[in-house]
Order: C-alpha cells, then sequence, then structure tokens
C-alpha cells in the first residue's frame, strides 16, 4: 500500500536531502519545496494527500510563520500534520510563535530517531 504524500519545506538544502532519503527509505512518496511559497501551493493542491509536513521556521521571502498563518487562515484542519523546524527557539519572534502554535516545533539540529517517533505519534493521532 502506497503510504501518503509529505512535503518537506527546508530552505537549508542538506537537510532536505537527508529527510529526503530519510523518508523514501521508508516507503513514504516526498514533496520538496526550497521555499515557503512553493511549499504552501503544493500542501493546498494536494491537502489530502500529506499525513506531515516539514517546514523550516526562517525562510527568506516567506517565512515559516507566514507559512503557518496562511495554512490556519485557510485549511486549519492541516496544522496538526505540521512540524516547524528552527534553530533558533531563542529570538523574540521565534519564541512568540512557539508560544501561540499547537503545531509542534522541533529544534535543530535534531535526530532523525526523534524526528520518527514524533511522526509515529502524529499519525497515531491524525490518521490521513
Amino acid at each position: 500500500m502506497d503510504r501518503p504524500a509529505r512535503s518537506v519545506v527546508q530552505i537549508e538544502p542538506s537537510i532536505r536531502a537527508a529527510l529526503r532519503r530519510f523518508f523514501t527509505r521508508r516507503g513514504w512518496r516526498v514533496d520538496e519545496a526550497a521555499d515557503g511559497a512553493k511549499g504552501l501551493a503544493t500542501l493546498l493542491a494536494a491537502r489530502n494527500e500529506f499525513a506531515i509536513v516539514i517546514s523550516d521556521l526562517k525562510m527568506p521571502g516567506f517565512s515559516g510563520v507566514e507559512f503557518h498563518d496562511h495554512v490556519a487562515a485557510v485549511a486549519p484542519d492541516l496544522l496538526d500534520r505540521i512540524i516547524f523546524s528552527t534553530g533558533d527557539v531563542a529570538s523574540g519572534e521565534a519564541a512568540d510563535f512557539v508560544e501561540r502554535t499547537k503545531c509542534t516545533v522541533l529544534q535543530k539540529p535534531f535526530e532523525l530517531r526523534a524526528l520518527e517517533s514524533l511522526i509515529s505519534q502524529m499519525r497515531e493521532l491524525t490518521p490521513v
């Protein structure tokens, strides 16, 4: 059985590549976007196909915060499928976002085992 697609939205190509390998080895289909605007368009075009969305919080041009707020406005049911990753939870903007969002925020660097455990928990709570 083919697992649902999942979108990986990252600005760092090395992290995007590592996540692609991680998920494809587990039989997942992976859609990648190098920026938030493309990731948002991909997600909204096929919203029911995505089990998990991983987005960087800081991206040029269209931030993870903007990505979150747009999804919250037009498709709030998708928020429980989104994981935001960031290496900066100390800045005021990031701290404010972490406090107000119900999405999971994963601090970089993270271990892939931790990500796998988190995804398993999320999929149990929100099957596609």
